[in-house]
Parts: C-alpha cells; structure tokens; sequence
C-alpha cells in the first residue's frame, strides 16, 4: 500500500512539474519592461543624464583647491652644514561669476538632454512593448497554423489509413495508395516544418523578455481581432500630443536655438575672482644651532575682467553655423510632421483595408470549411476522385491560413497605429 501511495506522489509531482506556466500578453509586456536588454541599457542612459543635469555641471558654483607641502634641504659649506625645513599649506577659490549667461544656458540645454533621454526610454518602452505584442501574436498564429496542419494531416491520414483498408478489400489499388500516402507525408512534412516555426516564435518572444532558459508557457490570450472605429482627426490629435520621435524633435530644436544663445553669449565680457590664503612653517639651522621657526601667511583676492574684442571672425562664424542649424532643424521637424501625417493616413487606410478583409476571410473559411465537409462525404461515398477531394483539402487550408493571416495582419496595423499615435503605452500599462 505504502508503494502505491509513493508511486502515486512521484506521479503527480511529475505532472505538476511538466504543467505550463500561463503567460498573458500583460505577463509578457512586464517582463520585457524589467527585463529586456534594449530598455535596461536605455534607462542606464536616463540616470546617467540625469546626474549630468546639475548647476555644478553648468559652472554656477566655485572651485576649491587646497594643497599641503613639505620643503626639506640640507647644505654643507666649509665644514658647517645648514638644515632648513618647510611646511606650507594653503587653500584657493576660483569662481566665475559672469560668463554672457553661459551658465544658465549650459543648465538649460542639460536639462533638455535629460528630457530626451526620458523620451529615448520613452520610445524604446514603445518599441518593445510593440514588439512584444507582435511576437506574442505570432506565437499564437503559428500555434493556430500547426493546428490547421494537423487538422489536414488527420484527414489525410485517415484517407490513408482507408484507402489501404480499401484496397484489401480489393476496391482500391496501388496507385490510390500510393497517392494518398504521398498526400499524407507531403502534410506530415508541412506540419513538422511549421512546429519549428513555432518553437522559433517562442524563442523570439522569450529573448524580447530576456529569458536565457526556455519556459513552457500556456499563452492564455485569445487569438482574435477586436475591431475598433477611429477617425483621422482624433488621431491626429493624439499623435500630435504623445507621440515621442515628435516631442524628440521638438527637444532637439530646443537644443539647436540654445546653441544659438550660447554663441551670442561669447560675445560678452566674462568676470571672474580668484581668492585664497597661503601660509608657511620654516625653519632652519646652522651647524650645532637650535632650529629656528618662523610662521607666514598671505591672503589675497583677486577680480578679474575679461572681454575678447576680436577672435579673427570665428566668434561671427560660429554663430551663423549655429544659426543655419536651427533653420536646418526647423526644416527637419516640418518634415517630420508631413512624414507622420502620411504614415498617419496610410496606417488608417490599411487598419480600415485590413477590417474589411477580416470580414472576407471569415467568409472565405465558412465556404472552405462547408466545401470539406461536402467534399469528404462525396469522397466516401464514391461521388468524386481523390484529386478533387485532396483539391478542396488544400483550398481549406489556404482559407484557414488567409483567416488567421487576417487577424495578425489586422493586430498588427492596430498596433502600429496605437504605436503612431503615442498611445500604446496607455492601452498596455
């Protein structure tokens, strides 16, 4: 009895630990924001513009300098040897007080470069999470597929498995044979294929999560299309609004007429003081003589004014670069803008393309799929030839591999459009 029981634990710990993990869509996406490679090294970046943003950076406060040394000599003349030793110390301020506002200017463009550093996280979050969400659809396409395949070669096997019965009985011969069994192993050969094509997609969607050791996950989202109405008008608003390769440009921009400042900034005077104390401990002896010490010290302060008149024109050059830049950036996000305004109509065309053409394959299956059925029962019933039978096979197979096609197409233009408009963020937090 207690064999039994112990035979029966070791059983079900061993289908508890061959049991799938569920993993949603959700699951997938919080695992790729922790963990994916792309977003740790992006928010890396962010810290480290971060630290960089800081008044001490942009020069606003003085340095400090403080410094000790020890001066030790020995000389000998005619016999009498003189010893001297010397201990200063002493400490420095320098400090810039106006440099043509070139501080505030410096501060001004760190903070900027924090803020696009933000967004660069911002738009790998966005990219990943689009990523995530294809990869997880595809593993769930090619999950459907392989269905499909086997549904196929379970029909083809049968044919099979018949048409040899069929032949002992001595109503079919070897040609019918060998045909269904070339029927069956071309199906058998397909369904092998697109389990590597599933274990692929697997292994896509675990490096965007950065998982190293394969986990057998149950995908618990439903392979369907959730069809929603937009409208250009109410897209354009929000990708005007939230989309981040947009706002970038827009920081950039910022950066260049900053640039512009801080060229006309070199034109003027910079004024700065210097202020410190030094003080010294010395002594000395001659001979067979007691030290003798002696303490000092100096204090001084210092300003000092500075204003380059004349740099050869290259102050003036610089600032018409600078200048140029910023109508050159200017140029660009104007081109950005048109950029997204296409993309923003040719992604609404083929969400609106890919809708209908939901409807089309679901149409198109329902026929296939009534065809087979008809087809299958005239096949048995001797009303059709194999040819003709293993013809609407493949036309079900078509129609239901153009279904699921379909939906990933659509999920995919949704996605994308989510993606343009800034959004996508919001729709999967």
């Amino acid at each position: 009895m207690n064999k039994i029981i112990t035979l029966l634990i070791l059983l079900a710990t061993g289908l508890f630990a061959q049991a799938q993990q569920p993993l949603s869509l959700t699951d997938a996406i919080g695992k790729a924001l922790e963990n994916n490679y792309n977003i740790v090294i992006a928010k890396q970046n962010q810290q480290i513009a971060e630290i960089d943003n800081n008044w001490g950076t942009a020069g606003r406060y003085p340095y400090i300098n403080l410094s000790l040394g020890d001066n030790n000599s020995l000389r000998a003349v005619d016999g009498d040897n003189t010893t001297s030793v010397s201990l200063s110390g002493g400490a420095s301020v320098n400090w810039t007080i106006f440099d043509g506002f070139s501080v505030k200017i410096t501060k001004s463009r760190l903070e900027e470069l924090e803020n696009l550093s933000k967004n660069n996280t911002a738009v790998m979050v966005e990219s990943t999470i689009q990523s995530v969400i294809l990869a997880y659809y595809d593993v769930l396409l090619q999950k459907e597929i392989l269905a499909t395949y086997y549904e196929v070669m379970q029909l083809s096997q049968d044919r099979f498995q018949k048409t040899e019965q069929q032949k002992e009985y001595g109503s079919a011969v070897t040609y019918d044979v060998l045909q269904a069994q070339n029927a069956y192993l071309a199906d058998r050969a397909s369904y092998l294929l697109q389990e590597v094509a599933y274990k692929n997609s697997k292994r896509n969607l675990a490096y965007l999560m950065a998982e190293k050791e394969a986990v057998d996950y149950d995908y618990t989202n439903a392979f369907e299309a959730i069809t929603q109405d937009y409208t250009v008008a109410d897209l354009r608003g929000q990708m005007i609004e939230n989309n981040k390769s947009l706002q970038n440009q827009y920081i950039n921009q910022r950066l260049l007429q900053s640039a512009v400042a801080s060229a006309k900034s070199s034109f003027s005077p910079s004024l700065g003081v210097t202020g410190g104390v030094t003080g010294t401990h010395a002594g000395s002896k001659t001979g067979d003589m007691d030290m003798d010490w002696g303490n000092s010290a100096n204090f001084y302060g210092n300003f000092t004014l500075s204003w380059n008149l004349f740099s050869g024109g290259n102050r003036k050059r610089a600032l018409q670069i600078a200048e140029i830049d910023s109508n050159i950036g200017e140029i660009e996000l104007t081109d950005m803008q048109h950029d997204l305004d296409n993309s923003l109509a040719n992604l609404f065309e083929f969400y609106q393309v890919r809708k209908e053409l939901l409807t089309v394959a679901d149409e198109n299956l329902a026929a296939a799929q009534l065809n087979l059925q008809i087809s299958r029962d005239k096949f048995e019933a001797g009303a059709i030839n194999s040819f003709n039978y293993r013809d609407v096979q493949e036309i079900y197979l078509r129609a239901a591999q153009g279904r699921l096609q379909a939906i990933y197409n659509f999920i995919n233009a949704q996605t994308s459009l989510l993606r343009l408009t800034g959004v996508i963020v919001q729709e999967y937090e």
